[in-house]
């Protein structure tokens, strides 16, 4: 009797790849274990829009509860899986019931860093946004503090700031480095974002971090920086990154390094288990290196991958990145590395709109947007087909770059 798929984690890149199971034609049992009592849900919205528009949970779903029965699919929310035995391939949940696979995903994810314990007890008012249940509270209060302090200035912290600005709110933002996004945008796009915020009434403090958290009666209302100062504040909320939700690879005795190792089909290092998304680690054709991403079209693309490889036609993953996020009035987009990368060619839209073309040996490497979705669009389909693209007409105003894709 076939045991059938199980997949551990309703994360996009979980319901994402037991759809496209379905669609490949995969017939055999999928139960998707889902740790929240949630239907499973979009990340995204979290840090925006779901905060203060007029959105209920449903809204924000990521399939409607009738598509996991039609599509024969067993949702097990509320359920955590606490161990794998890979030799009789089962997995154990918490409650002690185990469920038999044929093939087992480890869609974990990732999970937000932790507060230092150097702060000992946390006051109300001091948060790790981390999943629906805390921008559940967020939601609740955004109306209600007049000052905010925002730990992080990646996007995430980033689009908490435009957030609780575009509200009315007082809002500081403190960042360890000594710039914004220091680990998703080139300097100059850094630069623009920051000004962006700090027009719009934002207090940025670079290189800073949080000293000390001041409570009375167990409800916070002062942080003290690491330079000093000291900021008085209703809510301060954390976003200070992410980390792989490897433990239960770990303990199964799977290879991992930052995240699940696999390899270009999904396939860890147990040929019955395969990984996709935040949680893993895997082989990158553009960098020739192993990295870790955190971002949608990754998700959907190993989702993807990993449904071929079950279904018999596998495929290499090979797609690179894309990132975007909303930033006040400004969409940033980006696709491709940064890394390596030796020259930029600035390329000018209307009302301010711009793109950064990267290249690494006169390649195309990346291309970073603010506002041009256009040229976003074209970017994506040219490191797609790795159609050839110089430097010389990027920087030609008169050139069409659709023209460098060819017929």
């Amino acid at each position: 009797m076939p045991r059938g798929l199980i997949i551990v984690g309703a994360s996009h890149a979980g319901v994402q790849l037991a759809a496209k199971c379905r669609e490949m034609g995969y017939q055999e049992p999928i139960t998707l274990i889902n740790g929240e009592h949630d239907l499973p849900y979009q990340r995204p919205p979290l840090s925006k829009n779901y905060l203060t528009q007029d959105l209920a949970p449903y809204d924000i779903l990521l399939r409607p509860e009738r598509f996991f029965s039609d599509s024969h699919i067993q949702l097990l929310s509320g359920k955590k899986c606490v161990r794998i035995d890979r030799q009789d391939r089962t997995v154990e949940l918490d409650g002690g019931r185990r469920l038999h696979y044929d093939s087992l995903v480890l869609a974990t994810g990732a999970h937000a860093r932790g507060l230092p314990k150097s702060f000992g007890t946390v006051p109300r008012g001091v948060i790790n946004l981390r999943d629906l249940d805390d921008a559940r509270l967020v939601r609740d209060a955004v109306w209600s503090p007049k000052k905010v302090v925002i730990v992080g200035g990646g996007l995430i912290g980033l689009e908490l700031a435009s957030t609780f600005s575009s509200v009315g709110c007082d809002v500081s933002l403190v960042e360890f480095h000594g710039r914004l996004l220091a680990r998703s945008c080139s300097p100059d796009i850094a630069q623009a974002i920051e000004e962006l915020h700090r027009t719009a009434g934002v207090d940025v403090h670079l290189e800073a971090g949080i000293a000390e958290i001041h409570a009375r009666a167990a409800r916070l209302h002062a942080v003290t920086l690491t330079n000093g100062r000291r900021l008085d504040t209703d809510m301060c909320l954390f976003a200070i990154g992410a980390s792989p939700n490897i433990d239960l690879a770990l303990d199964a005795g799977l290879a991992c390094a930052n995240g699940v190792v696999v390899d270009q089909f999904m396939r860890t290092s147990d040929p019955a288990i395969l990984a996709v998304g935040d949680c893993t680690i895997f082989p990158s054709v553009q960098l020739g290196r192993m990295i870790r991403l955190e971002c949608i079209q990754n998700a959907h693309g190993q989702a993807a991958t990993a449904a071929a490889t079950l279904t018999g036609s596998p495929a290499p993953y090979i797609a690179p990145p894309v990132f975007w996020s909303d930033q006040r009035l400004c969409k940033f987009q980006r696709v491709g590395f940064l890394d390596g990368v030796d020259l930029t060619v600035r390329r000018d839209g209307e009302a301010g709109a711009f793109s950064l073309w990267h290249f690494v040996d006169r390649r195309l490497r990346a291309v970073e947007s603010l506002n041009s979705v256009h040229d976003q669009a074209l970017a994506r389909q040219l490191l797609a087909k790795q159609a050839p693209m110089t430097p010389e007409q990027v920087a030609n105003p008169r050139f069409q770059l659709r023209a460098a894709l060819g017929n």
